[in-house]
C-alpha cells in the first residue's frame, strides 16, 4: 500500500504541549506518554548513569519493578538528574509478595531504594504471581492510594480475565495495564483493548520496537520503512522505523516504553515527539500488515 499522500491526523486522547505528551487517566492524572524503562537490557545492572541521561535528556517517565533488581540504581539516576520531584513520573511494580510481608512492606522497601516518598504509578506486576489473591492484593493498593505511597494503582499482564477478577467489588479501577503491544500482538489484543476502553483502563507497552528487533523480515518492516521515506521528505529530518513504530502506539493513544543502554537512542527516542503525527491510512497499514502476523516475544499464556 503506497502510504506516500495521507494526511496526518492528530493523536488520540493526547495532551499537549508536544514536548510533554501526555494521556489522562481515568484517576484524573496525567501520564507522560514516552516512558524510559530499567527491564530487558537494564535489569540486574547499574542503571545510575542511562538513568540520568535520559532525564537530562528530557525524559521524565521513569518505568521500573521490584523484580528488575535495580530499584537502588534507578534511585540513584534520579537523584543524580537533580530534577524536581514533582517534573518526574516513576513507576515501579509489585513482584512476589515475601512470606510475612504485605503490599505495603514491599513498597516502603521499594520508597527506600528508590529515595522516594512517593511513586507515581504502582503496578500488580504479573496475575499468576498471586493466585486467588488477586482481589486481596488489589484491597491493598487501593489503601496504598489512600495513604499517598502511590498516586495511581495499576496493572501489568493482565487478561480480561484478570481485570474482570479485581474490578468486581473494587472502589478504584486500575489506572493502567502495561503488556506487550506492537502491530504483531494488534489483532490478539483488539479484545483486551476494547474492554479496557470501557473502563477508560489506559494501555502502555513493552517490547514495541519487535517487528524490527525480534521479527526483522515481517511485513511490517516495508510498511515502516515507506512511512519513514515519507516522513524524511516532509520533515527534512532523519527517521527511524523504530520512530514511526512509536508514532503508530501514539496515534492509537498508548504509551511507549522503550530502553537502551546507548545516549544516542534515548536523543532519538525524544525527538520523536516532535514528529508529525502518521496518517490514518499509514496507521491502518501498519494495523493490518500486523494482523498477517502473530508473533509474540513474552508470556504465551497471555493469549489465553
Amino acid at each position: 500500500m503506497d502510504t506516500s499522500d495521507v494526511p496526518s491526523h492528530p493523536p488520540q486522547e493526547l495532551s499537549t504541549p508536544m514536548a510533554t505528551l501526555s494521556i489522562p487517566l481515568n484517576d484524573g492524572k496525567q501520564i507522560p506518554w514516552l516512558a524510559f524503562g530499567t527491564g530487558t537490557v537494564q535489569r540486574d545492572t547499574d542503571t545510575t548513569e542511562i538513568v540520568r541521561t535520559a532525564i537530562a535528556s528530557g525524559i521524565t517517565h521513569l518505568d521500573g519493578a521490584q523484580m528488575y533488581g535495580n530499584e537502588e540504581t534507578l534511585g540513584a539516576g534520579i537523584a543524580a538528574a537533580g530534577r524536581p520531584r514533582s517534573e518526574l513520573f516513576v513507576t515501579t511494580k509489585l513482584n512476589k509478595i515475601p512470606e510475612g510481608k504485605t503490599v505495603r512492606d514491599t513498597l516502603v522497601d521499594s520508597l527506600k531504594k528508590l529515595r522516594l516518598d512517593y511513586v507515581d504509578l504502582f503496578l500488580i506486576h504479573v496475575p499468576l504471581h498471586h493466585p486467588g489473591q488477586l482481589k486481596s492484593v488489589w484491597k491493598q493498593f487501593e489503601e496504598l492510594q489512600v495513604e499517598g505511597l502511590t498516586k495511581s494503582i495499576g496493572v501489568s499482564n493482565f487478561r480480561i480475565k484478570d481485570l474482570e477478577e479485581i474490578i468486581e467489588g473494587a472502589t478504584v479501577l486500575p489506572s493502567v495495564n502495561q503488556i506487550e503491544y506492537h502491530p504483531y500482538v494488534y489483532k490478539a489484543s483488539q479484545p483486551l483493548l476494547e474492554f479496557q476502553k470501557k473502563h477508560n483502563i489506559v494501555t502502555a507497552s513493552f517490547s514495541g520496537l519487535t517487528p524490527i528487533t525480534r521479527h526483522k523480515d515481517g511485513p511490517v518492516v516495508p510498511i515502516l520503512s515507506s512511512i519513514r521515506e515519507r516522513l524524511e521528505r516532509d520533515t527534512g529530518r532523519t527517521v527511524t522505523e523504530g520512530q514511526v513504530l512509536g508514532l503508530w502506539l501514539r496515534a492509537h493513544g498508548i504509551v511507549e516504553i522503550t530502553t537502551s543502554s546507548k545516549a544516542e537512542r534515548i536523543t532519538e527516542f525524544v525527538a520523536m515527539q516532535s514528529l508529525p503525527d502518521l496518517g490514518p491510512g499509514e496507521v491502518e497499514a501498519i494495523d493490518e500488515a500486523g494482523s498477517k502476523l502473530h508473533f509474540r516475544v513474552m508470556l504465551p499464556w497471555m493469549d489465553e
